[in-house]
């Protein structure tokens, strides 16, 4: 089962609710790629040539990116160790974090490299850390200097094709205060129509027309903040927060709390995809520009570097994210944390995928027939099946490495 909007798409006809929507959200008519100019590191396209496609290609399950993370990170030298989960994957195969350090135990300068937080979104996150590990982890780093590698930060995720864990946690709106978690009153308003119980041409149509009402009346900024801010009173719904710390939460507190003791300054790395152009890059920065980690941000990285927190970004400003409470873990030492956000498909393709995923765990059977198709659809979204989209991903993933390390130099 693969979702399509409720009609047919036509961008001039403001009576269709999915396209006025779309037309709202910007994306693309043809939800195609786009080219623009810039840093040649992270914007446009490259070519993989076939006798390199395996190497640019993403892995094809979590099993297989797992063990070419481990056996890069083994090849180095680095030093490894695993924080395995009670759940298993389809397979039955084992999930774990697990967390691969190249240089000194005690290095007052460390660079962490996180993926998966999102689960689906790993699969590009993975290739980025096994290429520079296959590539360039064998050269030395400078004294005092060392690159923690976070390989599936929600492991439960990557393996079953999911954003969230396996209780529906979204893990980067988990890392917030439960004693008095933030209200979404946009959200509450907009569950039914987010997570539809049928995913029928009529139901589609009836819930499509409620976000665009919603637009209408509050902004397309608004229905962002909404959907995609974080929400801790639907379960069953989007980027649900949840009732406790997770898993995953309490494992990066330890990564934190064990590789980085020694530190003075940090640079945290998290690797994301789903929003933006195809194969474009945003840095996200939670800091509001004029404050010193924001200026910071954009003397390391450039102009490539937007707020959340203040409207620039393609992300809205987000509840509950995790390298929010890692600099509060941190202080006082110098924290420079950024999301690395590539482009895959347009907004509405990820809303589809997103609904039909959530449809399929809630109300469907995901080892049932129907669920190939609707994950094959999910991971479109978050990790096209396209080796010069890898590549040029992992080609700006190698540029802001190799300037953070200069930074930290």
């Amino acid at each position: 089962m693969v979702i399509t909007p409720a009609v047919t798409v036509d961008l001039d006809d403001r009576k269709n609710p999915v396209s006025f929507l779309r037309e709202l959200v910007g994306a693309a008519a043809d939800g195609g790629r786009v080219d623009s100019p810039g840093d040649s590191i992270c914007v446009g396209r490259s070519v993989a040539s076939p006798a390199m496609q395996s190497h640019h290609e993403l892995a094809s399950d979590y099993p297989a990116a797992r063990a070419r993370f481990l056996a890069a990170a083994e090849g180095t030298g680095a030093v490894v160790r695993s924080h395995p989960f009670l759940d298993r994957g389809p397979t039955g195969e084992e999930l774990a974090v697990d967390v691969a350090r190249q240089g000194p135990a005690d290095a007052d300068r460390v660079v962490l490299v996180v993926s998966g937080t999102h689960g689906v979104e790993g699969f590009a996150g993975s290739l980025c850390q096994s290429r520079w590990l296959e590539e360039q982890g064998s050269t030395p780093l400078d004294d005092g200097l060392a690159i923690v590698w976070v390989h599936a930060h929600n492991p439960y995720g990557f393996a079953w094709v999911r954003r969230v864990n396996e209780d529906n946690v979204d893990i980067n709106r988990n890392y917030t205060d439960f004693t008095s978690p933030p209200a979404n009153d946009g959200y509450d308003e907009l569950a039914a129509a987010l997570a539809p119980s049928e995913l029928t041409p009529d139901a589609l149509g009836a819930a499509d027309a409620v976000l665009v009402d919603y637009a209408g009346r509050h902004g397309i900024d608004e229905l962002q903040a909404a959907v995609s801010g974080g929400q801790y009173r639907h379960p069953d719904g989007f980027f649900y927060g949840g009732r406790g710390p997770a898993r995953s939460q309490a494992v990066m507190r330890k990564i934190i709390e064990h590789h980085l003791a020694a530190a003075t300054r940090v640079a945290i790395l998290d690797l994301h995809t789903g929003l933006g152009p195809w194969g474009e890059v945003e840095l996200i920065s939670h800091e509001v520009p004029g404050t010193p980690g924001y200026d910071r941000a954009v003397a390391w990285w450039g102009e490539r570097v937007a707020s959340n927190a203040s409207g620039d970004s393609v992300s809205a400003s987000l509840d509950g994210e995790w390298m929010v409470a890692a600099e509060q873990w941190l202080a006082p030492r110098e924290v420079t944390p950024i999301a690395l956000e590539w482009g895959t498909v347009d907004s509405i393709s990820v809303l589809q995928a997103l609904r039909a995923d959530n449809w399929l765990h809630h109300h469907g059977d995901p080892t049932g027939t129907e669920a190939a198709p609707i994950k094959t659809q999910l991971r479109a979204a978050f990790a096209p099946d396209d080796p010069a989209w890898a590549d040029a991903v992992h080609r700006c993933f190698a540029g802001v490495l190799t300037q953070t390390v200069a930074a930290l130099s």
